[in-house]
């Protein structure tokens, strides 16, 4: 068979069928991942990235290029979950660029997309590691280069770049020598192998599956889900419809005009989250007239994905009160009390990725604005960090994502932000970003305290305590699922079977003679009586060390130790 262009109709169904592919492999990617720890792990990251475009691009009703790329870019842009998932939507965002101008794509089109692509995500990562995604894409790229030059049949050229992708992708192990340890291959490059595949079978014409489930609910969201679910009686609703739908821009709708539809939004209702982006806005209000809420959305642009809920019907009493309780419980958690706007404004606000009541608390007590629910078990999108960045009144947005794997997402946010100043402060940990807030000075100059924020990072040596998911082998260490491992900044210290033990023997190798304070984060699996036997065995290795016991409330990790 010979095909020598496509539209965009069927580049519609590539990348459907592609989104697709990754969803129903994920958790075997999942797998390949080196750390056995119970994290957001890469194939989770990449399909909820993938998804978030894909489920604009199934919405799409007339298809030509320009719509199309446009719906790729800006969905995978906003909803990029770590480092993987970052770099995938850089692959994306470079490949669309190049095919947005054209009506039909060919094999000289679409290698000088495989290019930009490789190009594109290259750009967005400050240390490139080859080994990896990029190694798997650039090869990808490469031979795409080769065999244009010999053809102008599109299956050709894709079937033998995915044969030399899937050659790179075997020798990653010898890339990267924690690969060929773990006896696996990359997860990232088998992740865009996945998705290239899917949509190389859709191009082929083979029965694969282009339908994309409806958005799910996102921490972002949270709120609304659990007020939509019940409320005391019927008589207490003092806002009876659930409103939601998204406003397809025509006109400007900048920080003024966001300002003013939100405040037209609270004078004929509550319950209001309004999420703008360069093309659409995301809206839902509880309102007693969901017409009057439309009719001012339409002054802004066309509406889609409405959806309107009568919430006095179909409610029990025993099913209100329930769902009242989890929302408010779920409120709590997530400290949206304390997440409102400042009512004045400020030259410096902060956002803190966070997970845990108590760790909460300590970012809050420590000044900060904005708590991102995630982390450890939930990377957030780029699209969650947009959306806290618009609750800061502020000048200056410092940003500390606390987590290697969301470093890349808040650096993705930063460049679309244009408002205000972001600042990110590259914190790898939740104790980095204790001690980078514990550094901030008010009155001081911007340089001054981002200075001090960035130094404070390296003064500390931090440590997490976890279980192993998997069977694997890391830096030498067998482990067998269910191992209590003792983690540091870089690797994994300690396994052992006993969780108090497993953590004085990682405090034992990150003390040294210069150690001058101890702090220990207990979670939702630890407790003060255990932590207290491990701070009086800190106590015993060395006497003049300060020991600090705080309550985390983190789930997954059973301490995070730190050591300064």
């Amino acid at each position: 068979m010979i095909i020598k262009t496509i539209d965009a109709a069927a580049i519609q169904k590539c990348f459907l069928a592609g989104a697709n592919a990754l969803d129903a492999k994920k958790e075997l990617i999942n797998d390949l991942n080196v750390f056995p720890v119970p994290d957001g792990d890469t194939g989770t990251n990449m399909t909820m990235t993938i998804m978030s475009a894909a489920r604009e691009v199934a919405a799409l009703e007339d298809t030509d290029m320009e719509k199309l790329c446009k719906a790729i870019s800006s969905g995978s842009l906003r909803g990029a979950r770590g480092n993987s998932g970052v770099i995938l939507s850089q692959l994306l965002r470079g490949f669309t660029k190049e095919i947005s101008k054209v009506e039909a794509v060919d094999v000289y089109v679409l290698t000088k997309a495989f290019e930009r692509a490789v190009e594109s995500a290259y750009r967005a990562v400050m240390k490139p590691k080859e080994g990896t995604i990029l190694t798997v894409a650039r090869g990808g790229a490469e031979k795409a280069l080769e065999v244009s030059e010999r053809t102008d049949n599109l299956l050709e050229l894709v079937n033998s770049v995915l044969m030399h992708m899937r050659d790179v992708l075997e020798q990653t192990p010898d890339m990267l020598p924690v690969l060929k340890e773990a006896g696996v291959v990359d997860s990232g490059g088998e992740g865009l192998l996945t998705i290239l595949e899917g949509a190389y079978d859709a191009l082929l014409g083979k029965d694969v599956n282009y339908e994309v489930e409806k958005e799910p609910s996102t921490p972002l969201e949270s709120t609304m889900s659990g007020a939509d679910a019940g409320v005391v009686s019927e008589a207490d609703i003092k806002f009876g419809y659930c409103t939601e739908f998204i406003i397809m821009l025509e006109k400007e709708f900048h920080s003024k005009e966001e300002k003013e539809f939100k405040s037209y939004l609270e004078s004929i209702g509550d319950s209001i989250v309004c999420v703008a982006d360069e093309d659409l806005v995301k809206v839902h209000v509880h309102t007693n007239d969901p017409g009057l809420a439309i009719q001012k959305a339409l002054t802004y642009g066309s509406l889609t994905r409405m959806k309107i809920d009568n919430m006095r019907e179909e409610h029990n009493e025993r099913v209100i009160r329930d769902a009242e309780k989890k929302a408010a419980e779920q409120k709590e958690a997530e400290g949206q009390p304390e997440q409102e706007m400042p009512m004045e404004h400020r030259e410096n606000g902060f956002i803190s990725v966070s997970v845990g009541d108590g760790l909460n608390d300590i970012f809050r007590d420590l000044g900060v604005d904005y708590v991102i629910e995630g982390g450890q078990t939930m990377n957030p999108s780029t699209e969650d960090i947009l959306e806290a960045t618009r609750h800061i009144n502020a000048d200056n947005v410092f940003i500390l994502p606390n987590n290697s794997n969301i470093i890349l997402a808040a650096e993705q946010a930063k460049e679309l932000i244009q408002d205000k100043n972001i600042v990110v402060i590259p914190s790898k940990n939740i104790p980095q970003g204790i001690a980078a807030m514990v550094n901030y000075t008010e009155g001081l100059e911007l340089d001054e305290n981002i200075e001090a924020m960035a130094e404070a990072l390296s003064t500390v040596r931090s440590g997490q305590v976890t279980y192993a998911v998997r069977d694997t082998a890391v830096d030498g260490k067998e482990i067998k699922a269910g191992d209590i491992m003792g983690l540091s900044d870089k690797t994994i210290e300690t396994v052992g079977t006993d969780v108090v033990e497993t953590t004085i023997d990682l405090l034992k190798k990150m003390m040294d003679e210069e150690s001058e304070l101890v702090s220990i984060y207990y979670g939702e699996e630890g407790n003060q009586e255990d932590a207290e036997k491990i701070a009086e065995a800190v106590q015993q290795m060395d006497s003049e060390v300060e020991v600090e016991i705080q309550y985390g409330g983190q789930p997954i990790y059973y301490y995070f130790v730190s050591v300064e």
